[in-house]
């Protein structure tokens, strides 16, 4: 049978949060699926360690799981944290840093 979702266990109750673990002075990324219309990673950045500002073809959705980021969108700066999410829109500038150490589900969904 063919397996979608990768790198994580199927038909098993899972803390999201625990399958990425910080490392220091680094960013660490699982990927869980990867294809044409949809990409799901989970992150875990330590404090101070940023993705520069860049932008996608697709809509890029973070929920942070644990911790507190600074989200620049285009010229706005957004504070989140452990619980909330905020979504990137496709084809404007996006930046991360951790304000501290900081966990996400990046979910980005492009056009089909």
């Amino acid at each position: 049978m063919e397996q979608f979702i990768k790198n994580i266990e199927l038909s098993k109750v899972l803390d999201l949060e625990s399958l990425v673990t910080y490392q220091e002075g680094q960013v660490i990324s699982r990927t869980l699926a990867q294809g044409k219309n949809l990409s799901l990673t989970l992150f875990a950045f330590d404090k101070g360690e940023e993705i520069s500002s860049h932008s996608s073809s697709g809509d890029a959705m973070v929920y942070l799981l644990d911790g507190e980021a600074d989200i620049t969108i285009g010229e706005d700066v957004f504070n989140v944290k452990k619980g909330e999410t905020i979504v990137m829109p496709a084809g404007i500038s996006h930046a991360l840093l951790a304000k501290e150490q900081f966990k996400m589900l990046l979910v980005v969904v492009f056009k089909p």
